[in-house]
């Protein structure tokens, strides 16, 4: 079962509740500081989330849009091994616990286990969990742990790690990735969709695969990225419908926002990575659509898709950044 659509109703409806009453201008405050922190490019030893506030402000600010975009990334998992479940999910530094309400999204009853350095974090994961009437989320595990070279992991089948690795210096980032490699059955790595980003998402990914496990998305092969280092960067795009404190904290007035995110999913049993990705918005002109892929075989390259290829045009106009190529209907013609 896919629980997608009623777990992100259910999230929505969770901070609604839970944060009810927090006087906007002090959310914007923290806010702020918490936009420097993601923007900044100096690894913290200390925790980001600092107390009930800092907290309170990131789970409206930043909990949805992580959300989405985990979601997206195991919406590829799911693509690439559609028979495979995980029976135990560790999601580390999960914080209040946004990639696990996408996991409890996308299969029935993985055991989540969440570790995060902050305590406070933890706290309103439990009670967004507690509120959230999901079975999965509302039996999950909130552990107190120290995200770095300490870091001990046992075995499970599913590890996610979203928007944490900015947050570390190169070392810890090195240990938690062999880590969750040494745990894992399958590994999902998430950073935001800037080049710094990639560049880590790289990183781990080369020490995924040199840990014996392969890409399953969103390349279609395990071999090296073709995208030539500091001339371009591999990112895509989840849309993220905002709540009416989310839209007063950021100072926005549109019911929506997009979040741009870099992913890595491996695993270390078969899967079956598509055939090449949309790596960019697709460029709809008149009779024709123009479609940046990265390739199985060929590495980067552009299709140029015309009204003479008939259901694979229409199908091309229907195509979304991120999506596989061609469409399942199409890929015998």
């Amino acid at each position: 079962m896919n629980a997608t659509l009623p777990t992100a109703e259910a999230l929505r409806t969770a901070l609604a509740a839970l944060l009810d009453g927090l006087p906007p201008t002090q959310a914007a405050r923290a806010v702020d500081r918490l936009i420097a922190s993601y923007r900044g490019t100096t690894p913290t030893d200390a925790p980001v989330l600092r107390d009930r506030s800092d907290v309170a402000a990131y789970a409206a600010y930043r909990m949805p849009a992580t959300f989405e975009a985990v979601r997206a990334c195991l919406a590829a998992l799911r693509e690439a091994a559609p028979e495979w479940e995980p029976a135990t999910h560790t999601d580390i530094g999960g914080g209040t616990g946004a990639a696990s309400w996408a996991v409890a999204g996308a299969w029935d009853g993985p055991r989540t286990t969440v570790l995060d350095w902050a305590e406070p974090a933890l706290a309103l994961g439990r009670e967004l969990a507690d509120a959230s009437g999901i079975p999965g989320l509302r039996a999950a595990t909130w552990e107190r742990a120290r995200i770095g070279t300490a870091l001990e992991l046992a075995p499970t089948d599913l590890v996610t790690v979203s928007y944490v690795l900015k947050e570390l210096t190169p070392a810890d980032r090195t240990v938690l990735v062999d880590a969750a490699a040494d745990a894992a059955r399958a590994v999902v790595i998430v950073e935001p969709g800037t080049p710094d980003g990639y560049d880590r998402v790289i990183e781990a990914r080369d020490r995924l695969v040199a840990a014996g496990l392969t890409v399953a998305a969103p390349c279609p092969h395990s071999a090296a990225c073709p995208i030539e280092p500091g001339k371009d960067w591999c990112h895509f795009s989840a849309r993220v419908s905002r709540s009416s404190l989310h839209r007063q904290v950021k100072g926005g007035s549109l019911s929506h926002e997009d979040e741009k995110f870099s992913y890595v999913v491996a695993t270390r049993f078969p899967t079956g990575p598509v055939r090449e990705r949309v790596t960019r918005r697709p460029q709809i002109r008149k009779g024709q659509v123009l479609l940046e892929l990265c390739t199985r075989d060929e590495g980067l390259r552009r299709a140029t898709v015309t009204k003479r290829h008939g259901e694979l045009y229409r199908a091309a106009r229907d195509t979304a950044w991120g999506d596989p190529w061609p469409p399942p209907a199409q890929r015998d013609l």
